[in-house]
């Protein structure tokens, strides 16, 4: 099929939104420092459906958003972003789709480009993992979500979104950040497994918990947000919101103390289910987008700073 778009993959359609939309300067693939790839997948969700439409609206969200910040004094946009068109993905089966996204994301990870996966459901962030580990060896992940996600096979598959990071494991070491719903089976293995769990309940008593999530943290950083880590009262647009959470200035506060202490290579925002009519969620989540962009990128001499 002939391609609108040329990139080191091959597109039939052009991207219909592009992330901040109201960008003074539109870059090209080769000269963006930031490529947003939105990945809609929408196969496994149990609950409520609808995260195939989560990169739609978080792309419409951002085109409203001002590029300042006032917390860092800074505005990144000057680094280069630059918008993918929504992924092309296999029908039927969860392995070939798991395959083309592991593809695509390592096409881009290797052209040192810093990635930003916008889904979608958790299941799509192994073959994300895998792509970063590729580029970047001895990774950390860090999941920032309610639930654990630690089953090895669930609804007969092993690329179940609740088997996310039981699959991400095979990649790099996991610190999971606001864990309050697990099943008795994934409290059993836990412990036996590579990952480092902050429970909501035991963050609440330890107020030095983002230094100790920090901590345990190799140099390089994956960062995976599934938004139903945050309190439902913010993010209520997700398939299982969890009572309980983090707050704006709580993920905030943990992005901006990882990525001053370390460095984040490549991130994915996940499981936003658009509610029709209630537009504060999809905001957040292409603010909280700018903000991983802005920690990361603060200190590039492109960024504009005061």
């Amino acid at each position: 099929r002939g391609s609108l778009m040329e990139f080191p993959f091959q597109y039939d359609h052009a991207s219909a939104l592009v992330f901040g939309g109201a960008l003074p300067t539109r870059v090209s693939f080769d000269e963006a420092a930031v490529v947003i790839l939105p990945v809609p997948v929408d196969r496994t969700t149990s609950y409520v459906g609808g995260t195939r439409n989560g990169p739609h609206e978080i792309l419409q969200a951002s085109t409203h958003m001002e590029l300042w910040d006032d917390e860092m004094k800074a505005d990144v946009h000057g680094v280069g972003i630059f918008t993918l068109p929504e992924m092309e993905l296999p029908f039927g089966e969860m392995a070939p789709l798991v395959e083309e996204i592991e593809r695509v994301a390592y096409e881009i990870v290797s052209r040192d480009k810093f990635l930003v996966s916008i889904g979608g459901e958790h299941s799509i962030t192994p073959p994300l993992v895998s792509a970063a580990a590729r580029k970047f060896p001895a990774l950390s992940v860090l999941q920032i979500d309610a639930h654990a996600d630690m089953r090895d096979s669930y609804m007969g598959t092993v690329h179940n979104h609740a088997c996310a990071m039981r699959r991400a494991l095979q990649f790099a070491r996991v610190t999971q950040v606001g864990i309050r719903s697990l099943s008795t089976e994934e409290a059993e293995v836990l412990p036996k497994l590579k990952s480092t769990v902050f429970y909501d309940v035991d963050m609440r008593r330890d107020p030095t918990w983002i230094d100790a999530v920090v901590a345990s943290l190799a140099e390089n950083v994956y960062v995976t947000i599934d938004v139903d880590g945050m309190d439902p009262a913010i993010m209520p647009a997700t398939g299982t919101p969890e009572p309980g959470g983090l707050s704006w200035p709580e993920i905030t506060s943990l992005l901006r103390a990882t990525a001053e202490r370390r460095r984040i290579v490549a991130a994915d925002i996940v499981e936003l289910s658009p509610i029709p009519g209630l537009v504060a969620p999809n905001f957040l989540c292409a603010n909280l987008l700018y903000k991983l962009l802005t920690y990361r990128f603060v200190s590039d001499p492109r960024a504009k700073r005061l």
